[in-house]
């Protein structure tokens, strides 16, 4: 485990109904209904999901490690996007996992450069590391 050392955010969520209900940050900012996907038996419809916002915290702090990464380098990309799905299925023993992909772009850097930042990024960024060894993580340079 790593232990942290220094305290720098804490968000704050309250969730009620768990998929099915509502979620809502303390600053207000997040308040999003949370349904259920139709490809796991739900309604779908206007709401979210876990899935949804783990692929897109995921990604942004991704993008935000690799920002990092460029500017030790002192290189500037002219964009970064990140395409990421997060994948939720059974294992062996009928138990729920995830697995997560993301598709990196990375526009106005070298390849080669371009590949080193996405490999450092995975020890900067906390999501890829608290995850690393517990799901699939795939990690492609696009583009």
């Amino acid at each position: 485990m790593i232990k942290m050392e220094k305290e720098l955010y804490t968000a704050n969520v309250n969730v009620e109904g768990g998929r099915e209900g509502h979620a809502v940050s303390s600053d207000g900012i997040l308040n999003v209904n949370m349904r259920v996907p139709k490809e796991l038996g739900g309604p779908g419809g206007d709401g979210t999901n876990p899935e949804q916002l783990f692929a897109a915290g995921f990604a942004a702090c991704f993008e935000g490690a690799i920002g990092v990464a460029l500017r030790k380098k002192s290189v500037k990309a002219e964009a970064i996007k990140i395409a990421s799905k997060v994948t939720l299925g059974k294992d062996k023993d009928d138990g729920f996992v995830l697995a997560v992909k993301l598709d990196v772009t990375i526009n106005g850097v070298e390849s080669g450069i371009a590949k080193q930042v996405v490999e450092e990024a995975h020890a900067i960024c906390p999501y890829y590391r608290a995850v690393n060894g517990n799901i699939a993580v795939e990690t492609n340079l696009v583009g």
